[in-house]
């Protein structure tokens, strides 16, 4: 099957990079780069599987473009590109369960924009923009808003921000005949101060949300009313071992397949924290903890079978492949690091 790669470029014009990975052996192999958008740290895949999209993470000129999919090769072609002018710093994009809008989260600004996606997945002018106002308790970090995420609930009815400049996960209401967001009632789930959310994830079963928080490194678990669209307080746990002094800075979390584990990305600490999910109330429980084999630990992913992990290291210039115990939630490194200048995101394309 086929993986991408999000990067930051700074001197280099290839930002998006294609792989190939073997789903029998966990083998990994880096195919081509591609150049075109400045800093394409973030990736989101079209549900079709046809297009594939980029974020610009830039001051100027940010938001998003897409990427035409060639369904043998995987190779990509630019297929168009929109922005906001008042959007800086966009730093992720998340693209709707029916594939009709792509929702792009910009740091810089504390603003969340929609852009309408045609039938061939071709972004278009943005049609909703939204920009955070208020602060945090945190002088350096949350000065003012800070968007850093937006994802869809599995109904695509939902769209949750978290912005770690005021430490609220914001819920949208998403139209999808117009592809629009509109502020919800109540319209934010409030974090405990100085959390720092930075990114979410939905149980695949269960109603259930796991927010990361990035500035104290903790990670909260929320229950999901879907019907009411908000959230309640379960959980809070670190992301750290007992008695860690070090850097305090969290990346990633995302919920196994099997709904069975959660893992959450340690910079400072470069390691991923493994939780098991009580099948009751999906409270978590410390499984362990991982050494991420590369230094800042970013986004990472499970392919398709959910057998294999693969663990983007920002500043190690690497990914690395772990194996899963589906049984356990363990990982375990396999083979070399292998060579990606300052990785971000992968995403896994099935069926290619």
């Amino acid at each position: 099957m086929h993986v991408y790669f999000g990067t930051y470029t700074r001197d280099r014009d290839e930002g998006v990079y294609r792989g190939r990975f073997d789903p029998d052996t966990g083998g990994l192999t880096i195919e081509a780069g591609y150049g075109g958008v400045t800093n394409p740290s973030f990736l989101a895949l079209h549900p079709a599987g046809g297009v594939l999209y980029a974020v610009n993470e830039s001051d100027c000129d940010s938001g998003v473009t897409g990427f035409a999919i060639d369904a043998g090769s995987g190779d990509l072609v630019s297929i168009g590109s929109a922005a906001i002018v008042s959007g800086r710093g966009a730093c992720h994009v998340a693209v709707d369960p029916a594939g009709v809008a792509a929702v792009v989260s910009y740091y810089g600004s504390g603003t969340v924009a929609s852009f309408p996606l045609d039938e061939r997945g071709v972004p278009g002018e943005a049609v909703s923009v939204h920009r955070h106002e208020g602060s945090g308790t945190d002088p350096r970090r949350q000065e003012g808003p800070h968007a850093h995420s937006t994802f869809f609930d599995p109904a695509g009815r939902f769209a949750l921000t978290c912005d770690l400049g005021l430490d609220q996960v914001k819920v949208y209401r998403f139209d999808p005949a117009a592809a629009t967001l509109t502020p919800h009632d109540p319209p934010a789930f409030g974090l405990h101060p100085g959390a720092g959310p930075r990114h979410l994830a939905f149980h695949p079963t269960r109603p259930v949300v796991y927010v990361i928080n990035e500035l104290d490194a903790t990670l909260t678990a929320a229950a999901w009313d879907d019907a009411a669209g908000t959230l309640t307080r379960r959980q809070v746990v670190s992301t750290l071992p007992e008695g860690f002094d070090g850097r305090r800075s969290t990346a990633e979390v995302l919920v196994h397949p099997n709904g069975r584990f959660v893992y959450g990305s340690n910079r400072g600490h470069d390691s991923l924290v493994v939780y098991a999910v009580d099948p009751d109330d999906g409270t978590l429980t410390v499984n362990g903890f991982v050494d991420a084999g590369g230094l800042e630990p970013r986004n990472f992913g499970f392919d398709p079978t959910g057998h294999w992990a693969v663990v983007c290291h920002q500043n190690a210039d690497t990914v690395r492949v772990f194996a899963v115990d589906t049984e356990n939630g363990s990982l375990t490194p396999t083979g070399e690091a292998v060579a990606v200048p300052m990785s971000v995101c992968v995403k896994f394309l099935d069926g290619a």
